[in-house]
């Protein structure tokens, strides 16, 4: 048993990466913007100067003001302009132009472990192309600092307000809102981009992420001090040009929550309409840029590790079902050629698992005052997808517990001082794909 256990110490040594703790708070900016980039021949969005010359200056204005995550719609046939004239690090590729794409990017200081592109199951070409392209949703969970993850969503909503306009969109947003509930369970999320909706419509749908997913809006609460605009009510429109103030509603929207782990903050919602101007001082789009300041902050008494493994399989997290003051009692693996699952019961009687029935079962019952405090995931490549094949989890008094077979990429998770592992959050479906942890205060 030694023998084995310095084996795999060696090799853990030469490839495993340690990961510092993440700050207890921080800030971020987000900014929405429809790029206007539909051809010139099929909509010119009645703004001055020729389209190639406005997309260049949008993507230089994103780099000059930085900007952490930029969510854009409409970004089809000038594409390429838009990002020859940006440095962002990280940045989606395009899903093609009309009619190929669905004219949804991002453009981020920081980096992501998920991303998928939804096309809306409900279109209406009543008075716009709206089913020209394949428009829908983006999803990706970022990652703003060591543990700290926030679910963004991209979308274009459908436009027009005729009777089959409006039932699309709404069904539109309540797609959105249906995803979340799915794959945003117990998570921070934002939502941003143009969803063709105002709170003054009839029938446009937009409340339904504030009534099923628990989402605030940023304009409402700031423009409007938390009061949303009466349905029927006149329509906040704001004049052509630069704003004055942001009083007027738009269609873009930035709707947000935190979670149990993190609180976010809206600390200032702007039009930044001025910041993106040509030359002659005229508006680039025919849609304000939107943008919001953020401060997140972390809870004092729970906290998440980084995710490693593969965005594969259904989403799951134990967070919403993690009692106060929560100890952990018993930690369960199964493993063989892969990590097949993993399970903690705590001493409320509470307890998680996730995973198949493959492998070998094995167990550590915990003494009391004892906390699993550490755990080593490797990861490789199997039928084309990531998974993680190996997990060691160490306890405060040295002991151990190990599945799976090691491999070249490992990552070695510690909880912060006075915390232990409580839970799991991550993917899986036989086995584990994608794994983190959930640490509480001991």
């Amino acid at each position: 048993m030694y023998t084995v256990l310095l084996l795999a110490a060696v090799a853990l040594s030469a490839v495993q990466h340690a990961f510092a703790a993440s700050a207890p708070s921080g800030t971020f900016n987000i900014l929405s913007m429809n790029v206007a980039g539909l051809p010139e021949i099929l909509n010119g969005n009645g703004e001055s100067g020729d389209k190639t010359t406005n997309t260049a200056i949008i993507g230089q204005d994103m780099a000059k003001f930085a900007y952490d995550v930029i969510h854009v719609q409409e970004d089809f046939n000038y594409h390429a302009t838009l990002y020859a004239n940006d440095n962002h690090t990280f940045r989606t590729a395009t899903s093609g132009g009309v009619p190929f794409g669905s004219g949804l990017n991002t453009l981020s200081n920081f980096d992501w472990v998920d991303f998928t592109r939804i096309k809306w199951a409900t279109c209406s070409d009543a008075s716009e192309n709206d089913c020209l392209t394949p428009k829908g949703f983006t999803f990706m969970r970022v990652r703003v600092d060591e543990g700290v993850y926030v679910d963004f969503y991209n979308l274009h909503a459908d436009a027009g307000t005729e009777p089959g306009d409006e039932t699309a969109r709404a069904a539109n947003l309540q797609q959105v809102a249906d995803y979340i509930d799915v794959w945003s369970t117990g998570n921070a999320v934002l939502v941003f981009g143009d969803t063709n909706a105002r709170y003054t419509r009839v029938g446009d749908g937009i409340r339904v992420f504030s009534t099923q997913n628990g989402l605030t809006d940023a304009w409402v609460q700031d423009a409007a001090h938390g009061v949303v605009p009466a349905i029927g009510a006149p329509a906040l429109l704001c004049p052509d040009g630069v704003p004055a103030n942001i009083s007027c509603e738009v269609v873009d929207k930035v709707l947000y929550r935190g979670s149990k782990v993190i609180t976010l903050a809206n600390t200032g919602f702007f039009y930044d309409t001025s910041r993106f101007l040509s030359s002659d001082l005229a508006t680039l789009s025919d849609h304000n840029p939107v943008r919001v300041e953020f401060a997140w902050t972390l809870a004092s008494t729970l906290r998440q590790s980084d995710l490693q493994g593969g965005p594969h399989g259904t989403w799951f997290t134990d967070l919403p079902g993690v009692p106060s003051s929560p100890k952990a009692s018993v930690l369960m693996l199964r493993g063989a050629a892969r990590l097949d699952a993993v399970g903690i019961s705590l001493t409320s009687g509470a307890s998680f698992t996730h995973g198949g029935t493959g492998g070998t079962a094995v167990s550590l019952t915990l003494a009391a005052g004892e906390a699993v405090v550490s755990g080593t995931l490797c990861w490789g490549q199997h039928d084309g997808d990531t998974r993680n094949f190996y997990a060691l989890f160490t306890t405060t008094a040295g002991r151990t517990l190990t599945a799976g077979t090691l491999t070249a990429s490992c990552a070695t998770m510690t909880a912060p001082a006075g915390f232990g592992i409580v839970g799991f959050f991550g993917q899986s479906g036989d086995e584990m794909d994608q794994l983190g942890f959930i640490y509480a205060k001991q």
